[in-house]
This record gives C-alpha cells, structure tokens and sequence, in this order.
C-alpha cells in the first residue's frame, strides 16, 4: 500500500452505482409469471404469464438498482507532488477543501482519509 499526502481541493456529492447482477430482473420475471399464469386459464393464462413476467423484471430491475445505489464522494487532491488527483468514494468520512489528506492506494484502488 503506498501513502501519498496532499490538500484538499473540492468535494463534490456523488451517486454510487453498484451495477446491476440481473437477479432482481430474473427474480421479479419469475415471480411475476408464476403469479400472471395462475389468473385465468388456457390461452389467458399465457398471456397473463408472459404480462406479468414483463412487469415482474420491470420492477425487479428497479428494486435491484435502488438497493445498489449509495451517496459517495468525489473528492479532489492536490498531491505534495503538485498532481491534483479525483477520487469517488463511499461519504463515511467528511471533508472540506484546504484540509490535509493521505491517499492510500493499492493496486487496484486508491482511498482518501484523514
């Protein structure tokens, strides 16, 4: 892990997208055929099927997108170095243009932390 020093610049509010798996669209698709199939029967229960399955995946999608958003960061740091670097991260911590900072980074990502 290496340790970079640095002030803040700006910090701006961010939304965090985790992305999407496809389960809450599987999951809502499944359910919603299961339910749309047992309304009616023969041909109407297809079609009741095929709707409700739309509709499930529809608001599977949606529920699954919302459960992996959270607010984050972008925070923006003039390293010691003189390199202004912007990092978007979880808002666990607070911070205000002119504080000192650390930025820790490993391989594959770099955090910010007083």
């Amino acid at each position: 892990m290496s340790v970079r020093m640095g002030v803040v610049d700006s910090v701006r509010e961010v939304t965090i997208d985790g992305g999407r798996s496809g389960v809450g669209t599987l999951t809502g698709a499944a359910l919603g055929g299961l339910a749309g199939s047992s309304v009616g029967g023969g041909r109407g229960s297809t079609a009741t099927g095929i709707v409700g399955a739309v509709v499930g995946g529809i608001i599977g999608n949606n529920v699954e997108s919302n459960a992996n958003t959270r607010r984050g960061l972008e925070i923006t740091v003039r390293l010691d170095s003189g390199e202004l670097k912007a990092i978007t991260q979880d808002a666990d911590e607070s911070f205000r243009p002119g504080e000192r900072v650390r930025l820790l980074s490993d391989r594959r990502t770099t955090r910010v932390t007083h």
